[in-house]
């Protein structure tokens, strides 16, 4: 019992060390920007962040190109004439983003359940003089066993979101799937006094889907991941202190 108590006292001593560490670091960054307010991080190649990872999707089989040397067609090509659409890795496009979501859900479950058994000894082998002996004083063993049991639940539910994001960011091609679709990675960052707010957006996008203007909507967009927030002033007051959301993390009641 002690063994485990002390291995629970270290495991907190250590989220504690580990939490004081990224709060001093996050202090001493807050401390720097006094008066001047969050930075934007440099631009860098979207594939060199510690958190890329390639995209692997399943793909169709592979078919060989036919050359036809006296024909203005090429087999395999998506279009006749050629455009300034985004196509190869690095080239940009524009996303458009316009979410519009509602939902609206409402549950409501009642129960009402009511159980009754009774259990009597009339005749037990000629015994029951014998039986009224043993059994205490008043027992009577034509109501020997008697159950009783109510049941009532009742229950509600309901949900109620609504969101609206209307955004444009342009995104650069990373990557080229084998059969041909294009993943894009968007980052935008939009400093107003001490509050930056940063957009990022990926996801894998056909090259029909590109349309003439170089855009593409986000409806069109496979495994779209898209992240709205920000950080700074107005960010740090909205947020809990450090210490009070490991109080609420490791408190159980």
């Amino acid at each position: 019992m002690k063994q485990q108590s002390f291995k629970l006292l270290s495991r907190f001593a250590i989220v504690l060390a580990a939490t004081a560490t990224l709060s001093a670091c996050n202090t001493v960054s807050r401390l720097a920007s006094v008066g001047d307010g969050p930075q934007h991080t440099p631009i860098i190649n979207p594939t060199k962040r510690p958190d890329y990872r390639p995209v692997s999707m399943p793909m169709p089989a592979p078919q060989v190109a036919r050359h036809n040397p006296n024909s203005l067609w090429r087999a395999g090509a998506k279009a006749f004439f050629k455009d300034q659409r985004a196509k190869e890795v690095g080239d940009i496009l524009t996303v458009n983003i316009a979410l519009e979501n509602e939902a609206s859900l409402a549950n409501s479950t009642e129960r009402t359940r009511e159980d009754s058994e009774d259990t009597d000894v009339t005749n037990l082998l000629g015994l029951e003089a014998e039986a009224t002996k043993i059994l205490p004083e008043g027992a009577n063993l034509g109501s020997l066993i008697s159950f009783g049991n109510d049941h009532s639940t009742s229950g509600d539910g309901e949900i109620d979101r609504s969101e609206a994001i209307e955004l444009e960011v342009a995104a650069v091609i990373t990557q080229i799937l084998p059969n041909g679709n294009l993943v894009i990675a968007g980052r935008q960052e939009i400093r107003v006094n001490y509050e930056l707010r940063e957009l990022q957006v990926t996801g894998i996008v056909r090259r029909e889907d590109i349309a003439t203007d170089n855009s593409v909507s986000h409806d069109k967009i496979a495994e779209m991941r898209l992240a709205y927030g920000g950080r700074g002033t107005i960010s740090d007051l909205q947020q809990p202190r450090w210490g009070t959301q490991v109080w609420d993390i490791l408190f159980p009641f």
